[in-house]
């Protein structure tokens, strides 16, 4: 019976993906939903596209592991990003009026900068588009019984979400973001009513995890502890800025006002929702302490499913695995979406298709968003990586090449061209000879290379200019 009422609700949500592709007439309608969202649209597709296979699998199964502390990346630094994106950035980079991230960079500094901040946005993407992947083969697997093996789930979970995001494009995004985050917030509060009950009630679950350490965030100790925490936190609350999938939710809005408003609500239910997934994680281990002990130590990320399908009655499944897949699906075809945008806009555009008409370009987009699809859909069956680590080190390079641009150049008049390129190679050299050869010290090698990247700004931007090119003020 499972299987069935995931297959009935993947068919309605192609078909709402398909639907709204009867919006889409241009290539702004296509990466930027005309700039019509309305508030409620704008606040569940920033919800839906930052709540995916990470925070239901990855960040429960961490916190299991590790308490509050080892979870600080996401939902903690997650949320942040978002809430510091709509109050400092979305106003700024809404007035510009730009396609995507890469335009700005390109209006504030010079092509070479777009270029370099374009590929590194794009690479970011892998980790987390190979994890959306990952978890769409595990649910497909789980749901099926096993009749379905994991890669062949991956295979078809990328097909379908390829079909409705080439079509629709940001539109379809949005609408079925709306969708899938009512999905995701009435699941989530009806299994953990149902689980919190059989723990015991939620007050024996949330004393029992004060008393294992488990609601500790903060390190206890001195700079040797509180470095790493740092790093982590940094890693994904700056990182995840410069980032198309922020940007396009931020300027799909139909007003500035709207913007703000809904980027920063999306922040505060993401921050709220994330603790639900963490809650049924750790209910299972009062629940069954000798299965889910074994399972935590074997393959974490299976305490949940495992949970779910064994401890709950059908209609707790439907909702449970239904509210995964949306949670999948809304990440999955953000970021499918996102880097394809930047490739063709930034790249084919203006380095190799420049006369290209707005109904060619529009073609070209759906073209390399099924490319994409398919380098990361064979990036993600190579890959070894957890669900939660492929996310949390796909924002390192944003954070040492792209934040510092963006941020310096938005509010110092002085940043320039020489500044934003030195900034870039001092924090892409410095994190890579880390992770190289120094990975074993306190200090993590995403937060050298941020400082280098300011260090870089700084310098770069108070020398003379070398590259004698004037730049536009943002």
């Amino acid at each position: 019976m499972l299987i069935w009422f995931v297959v009935l609700y993947l068919l309605f949500s192609v078909g709402v993906g398909l639907y709204a592709s009867t919006r889409v007439h241009n290539s702004r309608d296509f990466v930027v939903a005309g700039r019509n969202l309305p508030l409620p649209i704008v606040t569940a597709t920033v919800f839906a596209t930052w709540f995916g296979a990470e925070t239901v699998l990855g960040i429960s199964a961490t916190f299991v592991k590790e308490g509050l502390g080892g979870v600080v990346a996401d939902p903690f630094g997650a949320s942040m990003c978002l809430i510091i994106a709509g109050l400092f950035f979305a106003p700024l980079l809404y007035r510009m009026n730009i396609l995507t991230i890469g335009d700005y960079y390109r209006a504030r500094y010079n092509r070479t900068v777009e270029l370099i901040m374009t590929i590194c946005i794009m690479i970011s993407y892998l980790g987390w588009v190979s994890a959306q992947v990952t978890a769409l083969g595990l649910v497909f697997n789980l749901v099926s019984g096993g009749v379905i093996d994991q890669s062949t789930g991956m295979v078809i979970g990328t097909a379908i979400v390829l079909g409705y995001t080439m079509f629709g494009g940001m539109w379809s995004v949005a609408l079925l973001d709306f969708v899938q985050m009512t999905v995701i917030m009435s699941a989530m509060i009806l299994i953990a009513t149902l689980v919190g009950d059989d723990a015991g009630g939620a007050g024996r679950v949330i004393s029992h995890a004060q008393a294992a350490g488990k609601l500790q965030l903060f390190p206890q100790g001195g700079y040797e502890v509180w470095i790493p925490f740092i790093g982590a936190g940094l890693t994904m609350m700056l990182g995840s800025i410069p980032q198309q999938d922020v940007f396009q939710r931020m300027t799909s809005a139909k007003n500035e006002k709207t913007a703000v408003r809904g980027t920063v609500l999306g922040g505060v239910l993401y921050f709220g929702f994330a603790f639900v997934p963490m809650f049924l994680a750790y209910s299972a281990t009062l629940i069954d302490p000798e299965v889910f002990g074994a399972l935590i130590e074997s393959d974490s990320q299976m305490v949940l499913p495992n949970l779910i399908l064994f401890h709950t009655p059908l209609i707790a499944q439907v909702f449970f695995f239904g509210a995964l897949l949306s949670a999948i699906m809304s990440t999955a075809s953000a970021t499918l979406l996102a880097p394809s945008v930047m490739f063709t806009e930034n790249i084919l555009k203006h380095f190799a298709l420049k006369h290209m008409s707005d109904q060619q370009m529009l073609r070209t987009m759906r073209i390399i968003v099924l490319t994409f699809g398919a380098i990361v859909l064979a990036f993600a069956l190579q890959s070894n990586e957890s669900i939660f680590k492929m996310v949390e080190n796909a924002y390192k390079v944003t954070l040492v090449a792209a934040f510092v641009p963006l941020a310096f150049g938005l509010y110092w008049k002085r940043a320039n061209n020489q500044g934003a390129l030195l900034s870039i190679a001092l924090g892409l050299i410095s994190w890579l000879t880390m992770e190289k050869f120094y990975t074993g010290t306190i200090w993590p090698p995403q937060l050298v290379g941020l400082l280098f990247s300011v260090a870089g700004m700084l310098i770069g931007s108070w020398l003379p200019d070398l590259t004698r090119t004037n730049h536009s003020k943002a």
